[in-house]
């Protein structure tokens, strides 16, 4: 197969200008993703009389949100960067087998997870820390969203094999379409038919449904590198276990979000109450504005960094990681300062009640306190990632949660007096030590693995 402008492109266009090509609608699209979930909560935090508990309540789903989300890019993090490898070395054949396969298994984690989810969602939301109060908001928004979280799959799933073609722009269009959908669909069906957290969950579903269309038809089409075929979403062992065995790390980070938002939310629940779990609510969607812009410098670096690797092309690689490492460092710094200026302007968007405004500027601003440290450690952590090294990758997204922040919820609590202080203060404590040990990891390995080349991995 002749090799496509795109490709070439990825191989010897400017690093620089390649770079800034696909991480600015990569960005564009987490940030946009972001919004229309902060407006999603914005919307609920504003329902009049009950806005506080039902904006609790729907914080609760998190933990189910996340673990969907992990099934997600468990195919689509870790069949992206194979297929953009198999491109490299010019096997389309290879990186479309991808595809299929991981199409495919997208398709029978939604079966499993629908049906698991709708059983299992009110005895894990009484395990989340839902009280009385907050547990119908909790159950009536996580009914809904759970029957419709086919298309969250198949959105979040499929639209990285869109990024790592080099198609920045029809990705972001993914989410844009989503966003603009769920934007116009929230007040409506909230306030206008009345529909509360209910209303919210449906407007969220009905728009992931369009960009799950939306991908379907762009890769099954005539511009698409890698196309969507029938024959090849029939499972291979040698083709789905590497995508897999890469995506497991991620899945990690994604999944151990869910445990880490429980075991926050116990904690919380347990030395604060009910305005300490509304804080860490607001808390989550504030850190996303950090993170997802962050997430999008990487899904831009990844098609570059894994093409040009598969290729053989060290100096390329080389270049791309320093850019995008810049770029993360930069921004993780910029938005840890104002995080540390303006806490209560930034909580003040969530919510109206003037109490729970005054506790989560406090509290964010101890949660915050080593947010610029995840620059270093997700650019880090993303080109393991990137350069197909599944087993360092797959360590390094432990470290953080699993080794150091989820024991340290329930350990500090124990040695300070200040229990809620203690609860927060775990998590600038493991994002510092977790940048240090992967950048210092990444660093002294990343010439060792060009030097093996794509072959090893």
């Amino acid at each position: 197969m002749a090799q496509s402008s795109a490709q070439r492109d990825l191989g010897s266009g400017s690093v620089g200008r390649l770079l800034l090509g696909l991480a600015v609608p990569a960005v564009a699209a987490q940030v946009i993703n972001l919004l229309y979930n902060i407006v999603d909560r914005i919307y609920i935090g504003h329902i009049p009389g009950v806005g506080a508990a039902a904006l609790t309540g729907v914080g609760l789903f998190t933990p189910i949100l996340m673990f969907i989300t992990a099934f997600a890019m468990l195919a689509g993090a870790g069949g992206a960067p194979r297929a953009a490898i198999a491109m490299g070395r010019g096997d389309t054949a290879l990186a479309e087998k991808i595809l299929g396969n991981c199409f495919c298994v997208l398709l029978g984690f939604a079966a499993v997870l629908t049906v698991g989810f709708s059983l299992a969602a009110p005895a894990l939301l009484r395990l989340f820390g839902a009280s009385d109060v907050t547990l119908p908001y909790a159950v009536g928004y996580s009914r809904i969203y759970i029957l419709g979280c086919v298309t969250v799959l198949i959105v979040m799933g499929m639209n990285p094999f869109i990024t790592t073609q080099g198609f920045a722009r029809i990705s972001m269009l993914t989410t844009a379409i989503g966003a603009v959908i769920n934007i116009l669909l929230d007040p409506v069906f909230i306030f206008v038919l009345g529909l509360g957290v209910e209303g919210a969950a449906l407007a969220t579903v009905l728009s992931q449904a369009v960009g799950a269309v939306w991908i379907l038809r762009f890769l099954t089409g005539p511009k698409t590198l890698l196309r969507l075929r029938a024959g090849d979403l029939r499972l291979e062992g040698r083709v789905i276990g590497p995508c897999l065995a890469l995506g497991i790390s991620t899945f990690v980070m994604l999944s151990t979000e869910s445990l880490l938002s429980v075991s926050f939310n116990a904690s919380l629940a347990r030395y604060g109450g009910d305005i300490a779990v509304g804080a860490m609510t607001v808390i989550t969607s504030a850190s996303q504005l950090a993170m997802m812009p962050l997430q999008g410098v990487c899904q831009g670096g990844q098609p570059l960094i894994s093409f040009n690797f598969g290729a053989g092309k060290t100096d390329r690689v080389k270049r791309a990681f320093r850019l995008q490492f810049g770029v993360c460092v930069g921004y993780a710094l910029a938005f840890w300062a104002l995080m540390m200026a303006a806490p209560g302007a930034v909580a003040a968007l969530f919510t109206s009640d003037a109490a729970l405004v005054d506790y989560t500027a406090w509290a964010m601003r101890i949660y915050m306190a080593g947010i610029f440290s995840t620059g270093f450690q997700l650019s880090c952590q993303q080109s393991f990632m990137a350069l197909g090294q599944a087993k360092i990758s797959l360590l390094m997204a432990c470290l953080r949660k699993l080794i150091l922040l989820i024991p340290l919820i329930f350990l500090l609590p124990l040695l300070l007096p200040d229990k809620v202080f203690a609860v927060f203060l775990a998590e600038p404590v493991s994002d510092i030590l977790a940048a240090a040990v992967t950048t210092t990891a990444f660093l002294t390995r990343f010439d060792t693995i060009l030097k093996q080349g794509a072959g090893k991995v």
